[in-house]
């Protein structure tokens, strides 16, 4: 790329290069309208780009956030709704965007600069001159619909979280940390009586308030050519100068000329209810006043005290009150950047009678760690293991310093020196390693045991939960009648006109102006493979690292993948076959793993208890954990990892011996972790979009599955059993824990990956002698089992079963259905099926069209699954599921049928938006090696699988798409070949019921416990689950429609 050349409008305020990060870092302003541009130059395929705008406002009404919807609606250059995101798309793009209290960032993700700089221009209009229509702002913020019911995506968004119990908590808190002048204080995102209220004219005045060249910074993170961004961006500012209030009109900069906080002049604690029919369990929140957010040393000594407090089951808070008293399943730390930063702490299923003697032991165990020794050795651990993490996030995060860029920007100074001073260089790390405990256990008391406080004591209810059911039932049930026929029809014809306007076609001429980028400026990352013992039987390599390996060649015949990249880290990897372990045992497998790295270890005689265990393996590593291989493409094995610096190589290495074949299998440890995991399950249980891929694992898989086998619907029952015979016979856990070991950790199950710069590893292969030593080498390495073979006869066959399950956690519903597709990526009906999906589920395409764009869900997806042979579609958020699964079949028919003609222009962008997904999938160092893995090993694919596949693509014919469509995408959609799963609030239960049968669907309705297996285990009668929802109790349908009239099971 050309080296940066600012241009006249344009200056330098720093450039840097970090010294623990490969890139370099440069901020301009525009002289003329005070725009930020932050550049992050790396290399790589991506660039990233957030657009961060400063936003504060002082109420509820959700203005903020309903200018993230609407920005995309259109702007003074492009009045059509969907034409940025059909722009997007045709440049290798995607667009995005959040509101947080603070700010509002609207995210470019791209494939190569080309793409970038095409779509960055036409963007930012969109952010600064939007058309804010009437129209807009009526389908897309709210509206009631020709049925009565409040509908808007913004809406539907907000009605789906406002009475969570994450929302309650949180919004309560805030409302006791600040005072109503200051805008930390408000839901950003709206609250929903805020939002039937909100005008159009509202969110011009705000948009005009905030959005302001002065008041945006962009971060641009990738291979950036400067001069041509420079010179865009000089042609932007140009186009919009009569558009927006003059640069130099007084301008309140939002949060640092506002009035600060105050401090907390006292200490509170208040319970908040959140509906919930589980009763057992609730949640703490505790919330801290800490250091500036601009004091780089005191903020970065905050992050350690978090660490040492709340980091790990070694650290003080989750030791005591979780692995040692069992009080809480986990203690979660987090900060909130702000002018003064918030410290809060999160104690997650706690028992709900014991909420105020938890908190109050909570404040018990923080005051003795202040007033007693800290462990200084554990303390300094923790600074130099942060370092590590800060070096090897740099170079493993596709958008590294996005965020400190972007909250730079909001508080600090905007001349940029504050943010050389945090980025440049670790030696604030060098500082708090000379700090005296004592000044250590002073913060302690400073900002936490001594500080003023708010508690929020998070209490289930049932009545809450009955009670807001109703109400919402009555609301619309008067709103109904106050509106009357005739201005029920009215609203309906509001609603299609606005629908009209939003919806006019985009010029094809508009479109055509805009090429298709090349793809020679989309850099991809490349590996080098190399392979000892038995990975040699997948190919012979000729190539210098392949040399290096032979070179250390000690004739072991372990299975070893070396990734070769240019990393500072070296990650080393087990992949594990499970099929040894047997099926009843296998939901054992949540215990086993949970407590993989947090259990006791004998080393040459002498135990070494967990924590310990712990505290080395911090020292020692940059990250460690064990689950299922989801991310290597095969969740039914296991994936076990250490990631070190690439001189801890052998460290890595012992670690994975000692925690496999060293472990103690302790009762103590085992019964801390089981109380633990059975207190989050209700936590888990009130989501419908976890419990809608629940079901969706218990019906479509097979006993013998390690992923339903660990399902929360499968653990719910399960630990209980597991309970009790830690109560009765501990012993036969153990033995159980031990065949388990046994099974998984043989020579003929393990697969080796290592990801590294190769030529700095020494004795890469002969590294791992003492790992194989006492292992038979002599079996052949079995298979890796598919994920084919595990699927349940319904999941084999889809097209037999239709579930309801209502939840009264929930105000809104979510939709899968699944039905049979190919299960080979080198099926040759797939390079069809890929533009098809990528066709239907474009941004701004006919799917997000027909139903996002008109409030009926807040997104839709279809989803190729060739690993277990099917296809899927998913609604996720919708004030009405079946409304939003009929529009969408309805597209897909009139696909099929040919009444609606496929466009060329869009045809372009779903072959775009597949090479981004490619782009995606190796967008770092790490992340290339582990696809290059996947491709040769996981998949059994030819090396230049990417480049056949894209070449075929870019081949693939209309009619072979519409064939796709009738045959692999319709059948989701239908009755007979699909199953349907659907989770939705209990009001609604009726009318999905109804509207599915008359399509030939025939839903049955269940409880959660329906679904709920044991695996054999015995479980006490009086500890088994009662039905979390009685189905005849929670039913809506008055008249009796659609109810079901089978017992449960």
């Amino acid at each position: 790329m050309p080296s940066a050349d600012s241009r006249p409008s344009f200056k330098i305020l720093q450039k840097f290069t970090p010294d623990y990060a490969p890139c370099t870092i440069t901020k301009y302003e525009s002289e003329r309208t005070g725009m930020s541009i932050v550049v992050v130059d790396r290399e790589g395929p991506k660039v990233n780009g957030f657009f961060a705008l400063a936003t504060e406002i002082h109420d509820d009404s959700g203005a903020p956030h309903t200018l993230e919807h609407l920005c995309f609606m259109g702007s003074k250059s492009y009045r059509y709704k969907g034409v940025l995101d059909k722009l997007a798309t045709r440049a290798y793009s995607t667009t995005n965007a959040w509101t947080a209290t603070d700010h509002t960032a609207y995210t470019l993700d791209t494939a190569g600069w080309d793409g970038f700089a095409q779509i960055l221009p036409i963007y930012l209009e969109h952010v600064i001159v939007p058309t804010l229509t009437d129209a807009g702002c009526y389908t897309e913020v709210h509206h009631v619909d020709g049925s009565g019911h409040d509908a808007g995506v913004v809406y539907s968004e907000m009605q789906g979280i406002q009475n969570t119990q994450g929302e309650l908590m949180e919004l309560r808190s805030k409302r006791l940390m600040y005072p109503e002048n200051v805008g930390f204080r408000y839901e950003t995102g709206g609250m929903m009586e805020q939002l039937r209220v909100l005008t159009a004219d509202r969110i011009r005045k705000f948009h005009r308030d905030m959005y302001q060249p002065k008041n945006l910074c962009l971060v641009i993170i990738g291979d950036v050519d400067h001069a041509n961004l420079l010179q865009i961006l000089e042609k932007y500012e140009t186009t919009i100068l009569d558009d927006i209030p003059r640069p130099d009109a007084p301008f309140q900069r939002p949060w640092v000329e506002s009035d600060p906080a105050p401090p907390l002049t006292k200490s509170t604690r208040e319970f908040v209810e959140f509906p919930e029919e589980d009763e057992s369990s609730g949640e703490i929140t505790i919330s801290f006043f800490g250091p500036s957010c601009n004091d780089l040393l005191y903020a970065t000594a905050l992050n350690i005290l978090l660490v040492y407090l709340a980091g790990s089951s070694a650290s003080v808070l989750e030791n005591t009150l979780v692995e040692k008293e069992q009080v809480a399943s986990a203690v979660y730390y987090s900060i909130e950047i702000r002018p003064t930063i918030v410290i809060q702490f999160a104690l997650s299923s706690v028992a709900t009678e014991r909420l105020q003697d938890v908190e109050g032991r909570f404040f018990e165990v923080l005051k003795n760690t202040a007033a007693n020794k800290l462990d200084m050795t554990y303390l300094k651990d923790c600074i130099a293991r942060e370092r590590r993490l800060i070096k090897d996030s740099a170079e493993s995060s596709s958008t590294p310093f996005s965020e400190p860029i972007i909250y730079d920007f909001l508080f600090a100074n905007r001349d940029g020196s504050t943010l050389k001073e945090d980025l440049e260089n670790l030696n604030e790390f060098n500082e708090l390693l000379t700090w005296p405990e004592e000044k250590w256990r002073q913060l302690i008391g400073l900002w936490m045991s001594d500080a003023h406080h708010v508690t929020i004591l998070g209490r289930p209810s049932a009545t809450l939960s009955r009670r807001l059911r109703l109400e919402e039932k009555q609301r619309i049930e008067d709103q109904k009648k106050r509106l009357g026929r005739t201005g029920l029809e009215t609203l309906e014809k509001k609603l299609a006109q606005a629908k009209a306007e939003n919806d006019k076609d985009i010029p094809k001429d508009l479109l055509e102006r805009f090429h298709v980028p090349s793809t020679k400026s989309i850099r991809f990352i490349g590996t080098t493979t190399a392979r000892s013992g038995a990975a040699k039987k997948l190919g012979h390599l000729e190539n210098n690292v392949q040399k290096l390996v032979d070179s250390d060649d000690n004739e072991s015949p372990l299975f070893i993948h070396f990734e070769h990249v240019p990393s500072n880290f070296a990650h080393v990897n087990l992949v594990i076959s499970t099929e040894a372990v047997p099926v009843e045992l296998r939901p054992l497998l949540s215990v086993y793993l949970e407590n993989m790295f947090t259990s006791p270890i004998e080393r040459h005689g002498t135990r070494i208890e967990f924590d310990r265990v712990i505290m080395e393996l911090e020292k020692d590593t940059v990250g460690y954990g064990i689950g299922l291989g989801s991310a290597l493409g095969n969740p039914e094995v296991l994936n076990m990892r250490i990631s070190v610096e690439v001189e801890k190589y052998a460290s890595a290495i012992q670690w994975l011996k000692e925690i496999i074949w060293s472990s103690v299998f302790d009762v103590e440890r085992i019964a801390s972790t089981t109380v633990r995991l059975l207190a989050d399950i209700p936590e888990a249980k009130r989501s419908g979009s976890n419990m809608l891929f629940a079901v969706e694992e218990m019906i479509h898989s097979a006993p013998a599955s390690v992923v339903r086998a660990r399902s929360t619907l499968v653990t719910a029952l399960y630990l209980k059993g597991v309970r009790h015979l830690l109560r009765e016979d501990p012993n036969i856990l153990i033995r159980q824990l031990q065949q388990i070991r046994d099974a998984l950790f043989k020579f003929e199950n393990i697969r080796a990956v290592v990801v590294a710069n190769v030529e700095k590893l020494n004795k890469p292969v002969s590294s791992w002698a003492a790992f194989t030593a006492h292992l038979d080498t002599s079996k052949t390495l079995n298979p890796i089992e598919k994920r084919l073979s595990r699927l349940s006869e319904a999941g084999r066959k889809p097209g037999q079963l239709s579930y309801v399950i209502p939840m009264a956690t929930i105000d809104s519903s979510f939709a899968l259905l699944v039905a049979s597709g190919p299960s080979s990526l080198q099926d040759p009906r797939i390079p069809a099926l890929m533009v098809a999906l990528s066709y239907l589920d474009a941004v701004e395409g006919p799917m997000w069209v027909a139903i996002r764009g008109t409030g009926l869900a807040y997104g839709t997806s279809f989803s190729r699954h060739t690993e277990s042979g099917q296809v899927s579609f998913s609604i996720y958020r919708s004030p009405n599921a079946f409304k939003a699964f009929q529009t969408g079949k309805s597209v897909v028919e009139d696909f099929v049928s040919g009444k609606t003609g496929f466009d060329r222009l869009a045809l372009e962008g779903a072959i775009s938006s597949i090479v981004l997904g490619f782009a995606n999938g190796q967008a770092t160092m790490a992340a290339a090696a582990q696809m290059s893995f996947v491709r040769q090993v996981m998949r059994e694919l030819p090396d230049d699988w990417n480049e056949r596949i894209l070449e075929k693509v870019r081949e693939v014919k209309v009619e072979e798409i519409r064939t796709a469509m009738k045959e692999l995408v319709l059948p989701v959609l239908e009755a007979g070949t699909a199953n349907l799963i659907l989770t939705c609030a209990p009001v609604m239960q009726g009318e999905l019921v109804k509207g599915f049968q008359d399509l030939g669907f025939k839903p049955e309705v269940r409880s959660l416990a329906y679904f709920q297996d044991d695996y054999g285990i015995e479980v006490p009668e009086d500890e088994k689950e009662e039905e979390l929802l009685d189905v005849e109790d929670i039913s809506e349908d008055e008249d009796g429609d659609g109810s079901n009239d089978e017992s449960e099971s």
